[in-house]
């Protein structure tokens, strides 16, 4: 019998060692450049999504700012920033599902340059729905759909 996989909500809350700064070094240096980087753990940016207010948004990289400047580091972690957004999302989908009315509104957290997350629950279609029911005009850029 296969493994249960834990709940996103047991995910959000599993801080696996961090928030963690380091200094930025190797393949990251070419990119990043010089500095430290934050590694935050998955309720930090769970926390920060969950501060944006109906009628507001927020991106992918206001987040890491966010994170740099708390933990006092040059940058946040593209990476895990993003990869913990997506847990989030995930773990207030679950908590919707179990009852909850007050959820982590992910749907105001954009991909950098304004895109919408097709990795959200209900991807694209459903993120630019809730955002449509908040007042926000959601356009289509090429490929792309962003608000």
């Amino acid at each position: 019998m296969p493994a249960k996989r834990p709940a996103w909500q047991e995910k959000l809350n599993d801080s696996k060692g961090y928030p963690k700064v380091e200094e930025i070094k190797g393949k990251m240096s070419k990119k990043w450049g010089t500095g430290t980087v934050v590694i935050p753990a998955p309720i930090e940016v769970n926390e920060i999504m969950s501060k944006i207010p109906k009628g507001k948004l927020v991106t992918i990289n206001d987040i890491r700012a966010a994170l740099a400047k708390k933990h006092n580091a040059t940058i946040g972690c593209p990476l895990t920033t993003g990869i913990f957004a997506w847990i989030s999302a995930y773990a207030a989908e679950e908590q919707k599902q179990q009852g909850a009315t007050e959820i982590t509104p992910y749907w105001r957290t954009l991909k950098t340059g304004g895109f919408l997350n097709e990795k959200y629950p209900g991807g694209l279609e459903t993120q630019k729905q809730l955002l449509e029911q908040e007042g926000h005009v959601v356009i289509k850029k090429g490929q792309e759909i962003l608000c």
